[in-house]
Formats: C-alpha cells, structure tokens, sequence
C-alpha cells in the first residue's frame, strides 16, 4: 500500500505528480486544483518582483507592491489549501467506514458522513474564490507589469483559472451529499457567479498579454 501523503508544499514535483496517480483517493482533482492554483500565484508573484527590482518601472511600483503581496499570501493559501482538499476527502472516506450496525450507529455515521461531505465541498470553493481574487489582480499587472514578462502573466491567469474551474467541479459533485437544499442552492449559485467571472479575467488577460506581440 502506498503511503498516504497530505503534506504536499513539501513534496518534490516528482513525488507529487506519483501521489496524484496513484490508485489512492488522495490527492484527486481538488488538490490538483489547489496546485495550479499555487502555481500561478507564484507566476504573478515572480512578474511583480521582476518588475519591483527594476528601477525602470519605478512608476508602476505603486500599482505592483500590493500585487506581489497578494500573490504571496495567494501562494501560500493554495498550498494549504491541497492539504486541506486532500484531508477532506480522507475524512468522507473514513465517515464512510464506520459501523453501521445498530441504530445509534446508522445515525452517528450518517452524522458524520454529513459533516465531511460538507467540508469536502467547503474546502475546493475556497480554492475557486482564491483563485478568482487572484485572476482579479492580473490585468493591471498584465498592463503595468514588466512587459518581458508578460507571457508568465497569461500563464499564470490559464493557471489560476484552471484552479477555479477544476475546484468548482469538485464543489459540484460534492453537493449531492448536502441535505440542506438551501445551501446547496446558494453554492450552485457561487458557482456559476466566479465560473462566469474566472472565464472573463483569464480571457482579459490573455488578451492583454497577446496585444504586447503586435
């Protein structure tokens, strides 16, 4: 059996990329999600710094400063954040397991079966709003960034967008195991809201960074 490894910001790629494909349920596409996620933070985060060491964009340091800032603790979130995907999981599976013998034990299981499907669906729509936070920062450094680095902006808006998208779909089958049909309602609803956004802030984007080749 392989072991089971949540603590994924320390993993090297080679070792994070033979968890993912592994039989194990975890990671699964909510930790990936989380992955791209970081990963595109710290693209951006890379262009703002390559643009703040520079003294020639002195007059976009103003604009920059707060994007690389946010970046960082976008980096760190989404890192956090495959844990968390990954453990949420874990814990469906092991509220699956429980006995089911005797009626105390049906309701105590189906407590907790509740409790997890819940946080499983909790933890990716936090990837997808961090992820649509960061997209929202990528114009401006797109337009006030530095322009030899452009081309990492619009990787990094595919990146973050993929984190949104892949995470939304993780919330989106997780929500057959909510009762409350109230939540599941407001979720779905989110859930069209940043798939409608993230779509519109990668496109902008990538439409920035292509009218710096022309």
């Amino acid at each position: 059996m392989e072991p089971t490894v949540t603590d994924f910001g320390q993993l090297p790629l080679d070792e994070f990329f033979e968890a993912l494909r592994s039989e194990a349920p975890t990671p699964g596409g909510g930790t990936a999600a989380a992955a791209a996620g970081a990963m595109g933070a710290a693209l951006a985060e890379m262009v703002a710094r390559l643009t703040l060491s520079r003294e020639k964009y002195a007059a976009s340091h103003e604009a920059v400063r707060p994007i690389a800032e946010a970046a960082a603790l976008a980096r760190a979130e989404f890192v956090r954040l495959a844990r968390e995907d990954s453990d949420a999981y874990d814990g469906v599976v092991g509220a699956r397991r429980l006995p089911k013998d005797t009626g105390e034990q049906k309701a105590a299981r189906a407590e907790a079966i509740a409790r997890a499907n819940r946080r499983a669906t909790e933890v990716p729509m936090l990837t997808a709003r961090a992820a649509v936070r960061m997209l929202a920062a990528l114009p401006d450094l797109a337009e006030k960034g530095n322009p030899n680095a452009a081309s990492d902006v619009g990787a990094a808006a595919l990146l973050l967008d993929a984190a949104a998208e892949g995470a939304l779909l993780n919330v989106g089958i997780n929500l057959s195991g909510i009762e409350d049909a109230e939540l599941v309602s407001e979720l779905q609803r989110e859930t069209a809201d940043l798939q409608e956004e993230a779509q519109r802030l990668r496109s902008q984007v990538v439409a920035l960074v292509r009218r710096l080749f022309k």
